[in-house]
């Protein structure tokens, strides 16, 4: 993204050509290597050039979407232009783990065209091992400098693991996992002053934080370089608003 280069940017291409190299081991990543530049990644002229952000100005101009979006006053995106500057590749300022919730759309949250960016999405906005390498790749191949994880009040999935929780209830299908997986950030809030749900929506935001900062050596590496911030946020569904929280 930058035409300027470092020793930071240097040591971060490091990273992204080690990751292209673990990329080789098997079929599907082999794909995946395939579809990727053998020369250094950022030979090229990024896609989107106002994209090319350090994670605080990244993190600003997410807000400031977000307050276009919840006063009404979006900007208009030409997505035809888009799609032909985005047929070469794609520099996203800015990754969403976000819930699979159809009431909330990240691109539309934060007032976003085409390209900008990479979302990840689960019911509960939790961390996955897909998830988790999706986010990497993000990070150590696109150079995406922001990553939100976005919940929401009112989540199904995080009622779910309440009832798991307090009830012992139990759900057909693979459902029963996914309220499995938000019960530690139930138990955490279990006896706290306040609404449950609301507690543990807030919770699960705050532990997902942690364990992406925890469970990853790309992540934290990018972290302790600067190149990357990792930060909460709870969307609201009568404002439109997103809550930074951490």
């Amino acid at each position: 993204m930058c035409n300027a280069h470092t020793p930071a940017d240097a040591s971060l291409n490091n990273d992204r050509r080690a990751f292209l190299r673990l990329a080789t081991v098997g079929a599907g990543a082999l794909m995946l290597a395939s579809a990727l530049p053998t020369a250094d990644i950022h030979a090229a002229p990024a896609p989107k050039p106002a994209n090319d952000l350090n994670p605080q100005q990244a993190l600003a101009r997410l807000m400031e979407g977000n307050s276009r979006y919840a006063e009404g006053v979006t900007k208009r995106h030409d997505f035809m232009s888009e799609r032909e500057a985005l047929v070469s590749g794609q520099n996203p300022f800015a990754a969403v783990l976000g819930c699979a919730d159809s009431r909330i759309a990240p691109e539309y949250a934060f007032d976003t065209g085409r390209g900008d960016l990479f979302a990840v999405r689960v019911a509960g906005n939790f961390v996955t091992n897909d998830g988790l390498a999706s986010l990497e790749y993000a990070v150590a191949v696109l150079g995406t400098p922001l990553i939100m994880v976005l919940g929401h009040d009112s989540c199904g999935a995080i009622s779910a693991g309440v009832k798991a929780v307090k009830d012992n209830a139990k759900f057909p299908g693979k459902i029963q996992g996914l309220a499995d997986a938000l019960k530690p950030s139930v138990n955490k809030v279990l006896k706290a002053p306040g609404d449950l749900l609301e507690n543990a929506i807030a919770q699960n935001v705050i532990d997902t934080v942690a364990q992406l900062k925890r469970q990853s050596s790309l992540l934290g590496d990018a972290l302790a370089k600067g190149t990357l911030q990792i930060v909460g946020g709870i969307y609201k569904l009568h404002s439109g608003k997103v809550e930074l929280i951490g």
